[in-house]
């Protein structure tokens, strides 16, 4: 079997997330543990600090006009509305318009296994709840109920497709919340969210390991849509004019099934890996980054969403952009002096130890967000917000017009 390309988005993949308990961090040394460190709290690996209910004039970051491009998860996890009870405070309940399929339990149970700080949330895929429920969320397409929504209560839309991917959105001042992988949703979705211990201390100033150690091939890549919009898979034939490039999979001529030890190549075998996306777009960016490239010894190359996004995202020094080369050759040539010197090509891991990748608890956030005072909110034209003509480029590099 051929190494294949993710699916586009893996939407399925990531919403299980929501609720899944997992441990993907990649630090080499364990967080501090005094008392008054950051690292405790309750959404990090062995964190067990809560957060208590907001005091009347302390300030959390929840919408997107309240911080611009942040994606605000931390403040959202580590925020309880002021009023908030979990013995006397209403049950809220969430109608999942497309069903419950494996990602979430009926009821609150979900809720309280995840020990989400605020846990007063139902959910259920009855439709018959949908005229008084508080919120219904239509995952992936939007299907317009035969109810009127009430005045209180919050229609979701939830997407991790990329725009060229999903439907035209055509229902104007309907939808209250997005949830997406953009920065300006209401409910940031990402693949991943890395999280630093301390913001002060982003650098391992006492990194013992090698990277480079042993490995003695240059850059791989796991491949097999051929036809992406940004037309990758050229960038990368150039890209091996000056620089050797193993390509797996349908467009290259090398196979690995999809396995444990194929992955295991980039811990051990590869110093680089095309993290390449298939589309171009602002915030856009998957598996291809976090999976197959930081959860492994492996410094990964990207393509896809601008430089400033790639920024917010991901740990810095863990990565290096296509965009800030002007030209492939220009990429293979500081990618051959990384090749020829380990203290170079290990500065870039200095990230581990720094802090981890999180569960974002997607449901936690949503039900803690009912629990606070809704403003009214509708996006006048959805379509308009998601497809907007800058929101993805065609072909080429960002640099072009940023």
């Amino acid at each position: 079997m051929l190494f294949l390309d993710p699916a586009m988005c893996n939407g399925g993949q990531i919403f299980a997330k929501a609720f899944t308990i997992f441990d993907k961090v990649v630090t080499t040394t364990q967080p501090p543990s005094h008392e008054d460190d950051k690292s405790l709290r309750w959404f990090f690996k062995g964190g067990m600090r809560k957060p208590k209910a907001r005091r009347k004039n302390e300030k959390r970051h929840i919408w997107p006009e309240e911080a611009p491009h942040n994606d605000r998860i931390v403040d959202q996890l580590m925020s309880v509305p002021k009023d908030y009870n979990e013995n006397t405070s209403p049950l809220k309940t969430i109608v999942l318009w497309h069903g419950l399929n494996r990602w979430v339990k009926p009821g609150q149970q979900s809720f309280l296994e995840a020990n989400c700080p605020v846990n007063r949330c139902s959910v259920s895929d009855d439709h018959q709840l949908a005229v008084t429920a508080d919120a219904i969320l239509f995952k992936d397409h939007f299907v317009l109920p035969s109810h009127r929504r009430p005045p209180n209560q919050v229609w979701i839309i939830y997407l991790l497709e990329c725009p060229h991917h999903t439907e035209r959105l055509q229902y104007n001042d309907l939808i209250n919340w997005t949830a997406t992988y953009r920065t300006d949703s209401d409910i940031v979705t990402p693949y991943e969210k890395w999280v630093y211990y301390d913001e002060k201390v982003r650098q391992n100033g006492d990194l013992k390991r090698n990277y480079a150690a042993n490995k003695t091939h240059q850059v791989a890549w796991f491949v097999s849509n051929c036809h992406a919009r940004n037309n990758r898979l050229q960038y990368a034939r150039e890209l091996q004019k000056h620089i050797s490039v193993d390509i797996y999979g349908s467009c290259g001529s090398l196979r690995c099934p999809r396995t444990k030890e194929c992955y295991q190549l980039l811990d051990t075998k590869y110093k680089f890996y095309l993290a390449f996306e298939n589309s171009n777009c602002v915030d856009y960016i998957t598996e291809k980054l976090f999976f197959n490239g930081l959860q492994h010894d492996i410094l990964p190359i990207v393509m896809g969403a601008r430089p400033v996004d790639y920024a917010l995202v991901a740990p810095r020094g863990s990565y290096i952009h296509v965009d800030d080369f002007g030209s492939p050759k220009e990429l293979a040539k500081y990618l051959l002096k990384l090749d020829a010197n380990d203290d170079l090509y290990n500065s870039h891991f200095r990230w581990k130890g720094t802090g981890e990748f999180i569960n974002t608890y997607f449901f936690c956030r949503l039900c803690a967000m009912l629990h606070e005072p809704i403003s009214p909110r509708s996006y006048l034209n959805l379509n308009k917000w998601w497809k907007n003509v800058d929101t993805c480029m065609p072909t080429g590099p960002w640099r072009k017009i940023t």
